[in-house]
């Protein structure tokens, strides 16, 4: 088919078509191409290029004779369709975006233009049309346009479309009378997750917990990725609170589950904020304001928690922002004071430390502790200067009681991430302690865990700098935070703190306790030593001393004491009392248990005279909460009693208090139950009543000395365990100092590389003579001047150069000498090395001159 067109072709078309040809024009087109004959009733299409039978899928033959629009969907409603077919009826031109379906139904976004032909007359003979597919366009206007209210991470809605969906549910909430929970998430100490594994990794976890996250609620509420490792769930008709306990437990344990990512096991939590509508808040941002004062407060409490908003929570917020405001004039007024809290060895009671404590005499609320500020103060940017301050301060009063004759301590300051982070932080505590005299050694660094594990490889760079100053290196808060052994091993720290969380119930928790025991292993097999904070009673006291804790610091032996009581307390040299000395020496302490009076006290009137200290109980469970007050070497029981039998009292006896000797004493013949226990380890012997009064007796005593033999056991044990921790420190100091020489060494050979370089190449002859004067070190100006005369190293100077052997003797103080040798006239200095190192010999310097003298 070829159609005839004259000059009303449009613009630039009629040129080409008369060029070319109209099929090449048709056929060579990357548009969809159509002709109608505007003759013909209903305009049918007579020609169809290839790109528009592949655009539409259909056919040519199913295409010729078919409207020109047949390809927008009838059923559609498209305003731009009236647009197109108003320019048919009045033969002019339009285009127009429409969405046009193809043969199998498929949708696709196309630019439709129609143009009108005429012949030489000017009558409308046929339409072109241009079908241009624009569906990776409009692929990304849809992809924009998501982006402008989704995440492009997670795929959730961000902060845009969240609040427009929960102002949307407080509408539908408000007409219908119904409740809407604000829940804030944030995922705790994330950052460590980016920093250990990678961000790659680290978004792989946030998609993960998104999808966790939407399957912990109903279809209808919405889950936003607010920033970062944020994200906010609105929820849309919730009833009571309790449902919102309900969503918060399930987000919290399927948080907790471990995310399996690049073949490795992450372990995150989050910390849950929730404010509910109405009653905290009728609008979007006083909610958000509120779930976010939750969150905070979910995070002072430890993290790994929710917390509902409370006026209580508005109360400390608004007690927050008052003192971080009064905390800067705090910091500029003088305001803020130091205590030191007194550290004792726990073997021998005597000071070892002092931590210092930095308070606030805030002039109308009081002394406040470093707990109330201190968090404030790290969080608006204030902590780098208390830090410095702290830190200037305590060396200030180390010199003033050291001025004073006091001796024999250290004293503690705690570092904060800020300061920790400071390039200069090796070199600035450097120039304090040298500008005050003091030496190193006194001066210990609190570092906690946490600080640490931010960057492993800066953190052991920075330890190992203020390991060459000599100070004394401190990880508090150890066992709180990512506890590890490589990472004990590899940073250079004396000292690691077990945090006081694991010592207020180690004498009655079975967990703490072996923690503790843990840590003191783990920590001595390594040559380091171990302080417990927080201990407050004797208990705790004897606990950790017998298993080989190094030292203590809390109420038991001295609470934070201000300046100056402790100039006091160094001079007359605090200890511990020496009753808990005593009662740990005279431990013969047995307790009688029995429910019947009359046999207690026939009991006690037998064993008096044995000179033991006698506890009695009434019931088993009167006896353990008597253990937990006495340190008891023997119990005697009875089997029978109400309540709890014997056996199952001394069974929790073993549980807690293995080291204690446990007897039964029954007139019963139950015997399984009471071999049960003696198998099972729970019973040391079985005795029946009546009892022959020297027979018991002499049990007893059997026992104790039982006792005794395990008590010494554990005493031998406990100074072979000293002795090899003294060992291990000793060995890893040792390292420490080996590894410090290696690097000194290193660094000594390449600064020596470096003068033997710079001589080599200098245009003047040196020569180097060890104290015999032979010849160690010619430079290349040397050899070019003097190697035919045989100077090299190894050779005798006098041998090769005698005139200037001779001279050089003659030479004093640096002084120049004049000298001929072979014929030219040297300018010669000698100098005597070692003035300002470890060298010997002497460095030969030759000018030549120009004239002899």
């Amino acid at each position: 088919m070829s159609i005839k067109f004259e000059h009303s072709v449009p613009v630039g078309m009629h040129g080409l078509l008369a060029e070319i040809g109209t099929d090449r024009v048709l056929a060579l087109s990357g548009s969809g191409f159509v002709i109608t004959d505007a003759r013909q009733p209903h305009n049918p299409i007579i020609f169809a290029n290839p790109a528009f039978c592949r655009l539409s899928g259909y056919a040519l033959d199913e295409i010729l004779g078919r409207d020109i629009l047949f390809l927008q969907n009838s059923q559609d409603q498209q305003p731009e369709l009236a647009t197109l077919r108003g320019a048919i009826e009045h033969a002019s031109e339009a285009q127009q975006v429409l969405r046009n379906y193809r043969k199998d139904g498929v949708m696709f976004w196309s630019e439709v233009s129609i143009s009108p032909l005429f012949d030489a007359a000017g009558q409308l003979t046929h339409f072109i049309g241009l079908q241009k597919d624009i569906a990776p366009q409009k692929c990304y206007e849809e992809k924009l346009a998501l982006l402008s209210t989704h995440d492009g991470l997670t795929g959730l809605p961000n902060r845009t479309l969240l609040e427009d969906r929960l102002q949307q549910a407080l509408l539908q909430a408000e007409s219908t009378k119904a409740n809407v929970g604000l829940l804030f998430i944030d995922i705790d100490h994330f950052k460590l997750v980016n920093e250990s594994v990678g961000h790659l990794a680290g978004d792989q976890v946030l998609k993960a917990i998104a999808e966790r996250l939407d399957d912990c609620i109903r279809e209808g509420d919405t889950i936003a990725r607010y920033g970062g490792d944020e994200f906010v769930i609105v929820l849309r008709d919730i009833g009571k609170s309790h449902y919102v306990a309900s969503i918060c437990e399930a987000i919290s344990r399927s948080i907790a589950n471990p995310f399996p990512i690049q073949e490795k096991s992450l372990h995150v939590s989050c910390s849950i904020g929730v404010a509910l509508y109405p009653r905290d808040g009728d609008d979007p941002e006083t909610l958000f304001k509120y779930a976010d004062m939750a969150l905070y407060r979910a995070k002072d409490l430890g993290r790994s928690n929710y917390q509902f908003f409370s006026s209580e929570i508005n109360e400390k917020m608004l007690e927050r922002v008052t003192l971080e405001n009064a905390l800067h004039l705090a910091v500029a007024g003088n305001q803020l004071s130091l205590h030191y809290q007194p550290l004792a060895d726990l073997q021998t009671g005597g000071l070892v430390s002092l931590e210092a404590l930095v308070y606030w005499n805030h002039p109308e609320l009081g002394l406040i502790e470093p707990d109330r500020f201190i968090p404030i103060a790290q969080e608006s940017g204030l902590i780098e200067s208390i830090g410095e301050w702290v830190l200037r301060k305590s060396c200030e009063d180390m010199r003033g009681w050291l001025d004073a004759g006091l001796t024999d301590f250290r004293v503690a300051v705690n570092v904060s991430p800020k300061q920790f982070g400071d390039l200069q932080l090796t070199e600035k505590i450097e120039v304090l302690l040298a500008e005050l005299q003091i030496d190193p050694h006194m001066l210990s660094l609190e570092i906690t865990e946490p600080i640490l594990m931010h960057d492993t490889a800066a953190s052991e760079s920075t330890l190992r700098q203020l390991k060459v100053l000599e100070v004394d290196l401190i990880l508090d808060d150890f066992g709180t935070g990512y506890s590890s052994l490589s990472y004990l091993k590899r940073f250079p720290v004396d000292r690691v703190k077990i945090d006081r969380s694991f010592i207020c119930n180690i004498e009655t928790d079975q967990d703490d306790a072996a923690i503790a025991k843990t840590i003191i292993a783990m920590a001595h097999s390594l040559g380091i030593k171990v302080v417990a904070e927080g201990v407050e009673s004797e208990a705790q006291w004897h606990f950790l001393r017998q298993n080989m804790c190094d030292e203590m610091q809390g109420c038991f032996f001295s609470r934070p004491l201000p300046k100056s009581e402790v100039g006091a307390l160094l001079r007359d040299g605090c200890r511990l009392p020496e009753h808990v000395f005593d009662a740990e020496k005279a431990a013969r302490t047995l307790l009688l248990v029995d429910d019947e009076p009359n046999i207690l006290t026939a009991l006690k009137r037998l064993l008096r005279r044995d000179g033991y200290d006698i506890l009695t109980a009434n019931s088993g469970q009167e006896g353990l909460a008597l253990l937990e007050e006495k340190a008891v070497d023997v119990i005697l029981s009875d089997q029978r009693m109400p309540g709890m039998m014997g056996v199952d009292f001394l069974r929790a006896v073993k549980e807690k208090y293995p080291d204690i000797v446990r007897i039964v004493l029954s007139g019963y013949t139950e015997l399984k139950s009471v071999t049960d226990a003696v198998n099972e380890g729970a019973v040391y012997k079985f005795l029946t009543k009546p009892w022959e009064d020297d027979q018991l007796r002499g049990h007893i005593a059997e026992a104790f000395h039982r006792k005794g033999i395990e008590d010494e056991n554990r005493r031998l044990n406990t100074e072979v365990q000293t002795a090899n921790q003294q060992l291990a420190t000793a060995n890893r100091q040792l390292g420490m100092v080996l590894k410090q020489k290696q690097q000194k060494i290193a660094r000594d050979e390449v600064n020596l590389d470096i003068v033997r370089e710079v001589l080599e190449y200098l245009p003047l002859p040196i020569i180097g003579l060890d104290d015999q004067a032979m010849v160690v070190f010619v430079n290349s100006a040397s050899v070019a001047l003097f190697s035919r005369m045989g100077l090299m190293p190894g050779c005798e100077l006098a041998y090769a150069l005698p005139s200037l052997h001779a001279a050089i003797a003659d030479i004093k103080g640096g002084a120049a000498q004049i000298i001929e040798i072979d014929g030219a006239w040297f300018s010669v200095t000698c100098r005597a090395m070692g003035a300002q190192s470890q060298s010997r010999g002497r460095l030969i310097t030759l000018m030549p001159c120009e004239e002899s003298p």
